[in-house]
């Protein structure tokens, strides 16, 4: 029985000595060779909304620590704990992203992923202008839009105008007319999209009043007194008058005795250069007065109103308003605005008249 003992202590004390280093603890790692990383994956969550943000979140079994590359000449790596993630801002394109793994045993495992960055294009694109004379003011707003490129449409191979988001442009044209105004919305990358927005801009209205430039406001001003005031096709394109647009005034029944519609204008009327002002004029009555004010002198001339009656009915005639038979209106005086009624002072009885090309003559 005691050999046994002795026996079975010499095995035990064997054991020990094979397992245990001299602090207790083994110092052979060998075991550990198979605790490096598996299933190393990585997760890539891309913005859309064309910021370029992508969050990676790197997994992997049996990993203590990863060490992100991004991939677009960022030279420092990240080093992330597992469950962490790091956001990172790409412009538009292809990259490879490295990831390298770490291990408890202190093996790297390194693994490429392809990372794809692509912009949409921006959408509900919505211009909004405004224009004082020959200024334009100009804004623009997109969903996913970065930036935005502009084009007056005014000089010929021109180069657009960057506008940033929120921002407003103002533009001087040097003439009047009619202009295609382009709007790109640009993506950030190659997607873009964009709008045409044909917009008018006017020279001051000035006389001659012929209702035939689209450079011109001719309904600049208003009406007052309950008239009507509109741009029409010449329905009489006959005898002194062929254009093809005119004046139309309506005097509806009951409208007020006063009644009429006020021009305010860019160049003054100027009397130095004629004393008479002429109005082509159709209507189917003869012997009713038309009225012109001459208002908002320049020189402190007086406001002051004509009064000339339609000679002939049923064809174009012209009427003349001979400021030298007012002698209130002083040599040269000059006038920003110029207002028309028609039969004061009677209320209106549903007439109907044309006008064109008002003008000043001697």
């Amino acid at each position: 029985m005691k050999n046994i003992k002795l026996i079975l202590c010499s095995i035990f004390l064997a054991f020990a000595a094979v397992s245990c280093s001299e602090d207790g603890i083994s110092n052979d790692l060998s075991s550990l060779d198979n605790v490096a990383p598996d299933n190393i994956n990585n997760i890539f969550d891309i913005s859309n909304d064309n910021s370029g943000l992508v969050k990676i979140t790197p997994t992997a079994e049996g990993a203590i620590s990863f060490d992100v590359l991004f991939g677009d000449g960022t030279t420092e790596p990240v080093n992330l704990k597992p469950g962490q993630g790091v956001n990172h801002i790409y412009a538009e394109g292809s990259y490879t992203v490295n990831i390298v793994t770490n291990d408890i045993a202190g093996g790297k495992t390194e693994t490429q992923f392809p990372l794809q960055v692509t912009f949409r294009a921006p959408e509900n694109l919505v211009v909004t202008t405004s224009t004082n004379a020959h200024d334009l003011t100009l804004s623009a707003k997109a969903d996913y839009a970065r930036s935005f490129l502009v084009f007056f449409g005014d000089v010929p191979n021109e180069v657009g105008t960057p506008m940033a988001i929120g921002q407003t442009l103002n533009h001087t044209y040097a003439l009047g007319g009619v202009y295609d105004v382009k709007v790109i919305a640009e993506s950030g990358g190659a997607a873009k999209t964009e709008s045409v927005k044909q917009v008018i801009i006017f020279d001051p209205l000035a006389l001659p009043y012929t209702v035939e430039l689209a450079s011109q406001n001719y309904l600049a001003g208003g009406t007052f007194g309950g008239v009507n005031f509109s741009i029409a096709d010449n329905p009489f394109p006959t005898g002194l008058n062929t254009s093809s647009k005119v004046v139309k005034f309506e005097k509806p029944v009951g409208a007020e005795e006063w009644a009429g519609t006020w021009k305010p204008l860019g160049v003054p009327i100027d009397l130095s250069t004629g004393t008479k002002i002429t109005m082509l004029v159709y209507a189917t009555e003869a012997g009713k007065n038309i009225g012109l004010e001459l208002q908002a002198s320049t020189n402190g001339a007086p406001n002051t109103a004509i009064f000339s009656p339609v000679l002939v009915a049923n064809q174009w005639t012209e009427v003349v308003f001979d400021t030298t038979t007012i002698p209130a209106i002083p040599v040269g005086a000059t006038y920003k605005q110029f207002n028309i009624n028609y039969n004061r002072p009677n209320r209106g009885l549903g007439e109907v008249i044309y006008i064109d090309n008002i003008q000043v003559t001697n």
